[in-house]
């Protein structure tokens, strides 16, 4: 399944559910909670880390729709954009961004 389909198939279940679809604020509070159980998880190993981690994209995924934006088409263009960045690392040994890739 891609990116796009998964988010209208969660937005549809919102909304045949009859979840939250306006609210954006309220969206991101659920999602940071969302955050918190799957670090919860993986913190302790619970088996259900997965699943976790499926409901921040979920979260995601509505956000986005919600803010009318193809997460898909975001997500191809910030992966080509990190993939595009130079770093070196620093007198720490940390890696620092010295080139961003050119703007379209």
């Amino acid at each position: 399944m891609d990116i796009r389909s998964a988010q209208k198939l969660a937005w549809d279940n919102k909304i045949n559910k009859g979840f939250n679809t306006t609210d954006l604020s309220l969206e991101f509070n659920l999602l940071t909670a969302e955050i918190g159980e799957a670090f919860t998880a993986w913190r302790k190993h619970h088996s259900d880390f997965g699943e976790e981690l499926a409901d921040v994209f979920l979260y995601l995924a509505a956000i986005a729709e919600m803010s009318g934006l193809d997460l898909q088409t975001e997500v191809q263009r910030k992966i080509a954009k990190n993939r595009d960045r130079v770093y070196a690392r620093n007198e720490h040994g940390v890696p620092v961004r010295i080139a961003e890739p050119a703007q379209d």
